[in-house]
């Protein structure tokens, strides 16, 4: 009798498992399937740029600021179901790589979101994005690393999710989920090469809940650069840094103001901006007076430019 048990134990072990396989495989398919409608495309000057999560059901998107730097505000976001919306880009963040981008749409289906500060190393994670363009790729890995990395310019650190999840160009963006299907992380290449680095959704959620609730709109596209050695020397508060304008959304208070592509924020009222999220900062706090006075670096001269921030009621924040 014991080798025909042990026969009939050793048969039905690969049946077995190929039924918790195809269990397995289909609870990955239909999550997958849940999280699908809420991955769209971030579309720059007509061509791919990269992905983005619903966060919002009324049109929030996040994204990668580095999908969007230098746009000027011309991005369009292309949702599952065929629709393309002409986006704004509400709010940025260069030292975390976010974005978030206000699409006019209601009643989206927002990813679901999960705290990403209980994620250990060995997770099994999944990234869902466009690489070269190809729409909806799936790729799976697990977590293999969490930690910081030095964000260049800015003398602060990013914290980072690394996986072994394969990611390439049109990843960036898009979310990293858990075995649940919920958002952990945000595809952040910039900061690994080709290996799959995202920014913690609790990260990104925490950054969200401390935007302003006025809207504060100068509309432009900046990032930051090194200041020339001569030009530090003239500047009293000893800069090394500024942001460099990239791109200019037409008819907006930057353009009507006068600036121009390729000009250096220096300061704006008053107060040094290193990055964006220090010129964000001076934004918000300019809202009530509704105007700003900005320090700009053009051809090597610093110069004054009053700009008027124009409406603060809508509830939305923008460079």
């Amino acid at each position: 009798m014991l080798p025909n048990m042990t026969l009939e134990k050793e048969s039905a072990s690969p049946a077995r498992s190929l039924a918790l396989s195809e269990a397995v495989s289909s609870e990955i398919v239909k999550m997958i399937e849940r999280v699908g409608p809420s991955v769209v495309q971030v579309v720059r000057h007509g061509r791919g740029g990269g992905a983005g999560v619903i966060w919002r059901s009324n049109g929030g998107v996040i994204t990668n600021y580095h999908v969007i730097a230098g746009t000027g505000g011309d991005v369009q976001v292309l949702l599952p179901d065929g629709r393309t919306f002409d986006a704004r880009v509400t709010n940025q963040n260069p030292a975390l790589d976010l974005a978030v981008l206000q699409v006019d749409a209601e009643d989206l289906p927002a990813a679901l979101v999960d705290d990403s500060s209980k994620l250990r190393v060995g997770e099994l994670v999944f990234a869902v994005g466009h690489p070269w363009g190809q729409r909806n790729v799936v790729t799976a890995g697990i977590v293999s690393g969490l930690g910081e990395v030095p964000v260049p310019h800015t003398g602060q650190n990013a914290q980072y999710i690394r996986s072994d999840v394969h990611v390439a160009p049109g990843n960036s963006g898009g979310p990293m989920l858990n075995a649940q299907g919920a958002v952990v992380g945000i595809t952040a290449m910039i900061f690994g090469g080709d290996m799959a680095v995202a920014v913690p959704s609790h990260v990104a959620s925490d950054w969200v809940a401390g935007l302003p609730s006025r809207r504060v709109y100068l509309g432009v596209g900046v990032q930051p650069v090194e200041l020339p050695i001569e030009i530090r020397g003239r500047n009293r508060a000893a800069l090394a840094a500024g942001l460099l304008v990239t791109g200019i959304e037409r008819d907006g208070p930057a353009a009507r103001a006068g600036l121009l592509v390729g000009d250096v924020l220096l300061a704006a009222a008053g107060r040094p901006v290193v990055d964006g999220e220090a010129l964000l900062d001076v934004l918000a706090q300019s809202a009530a007076e509704r105007n700003v006075q900005l320090h700009v670096m053009r051809r090597g001269a610093i110069q004054t430019v009053n700009v008027d921030l124009g409406d603060t009621e809508t509830p939305e924040t923008t460079a």
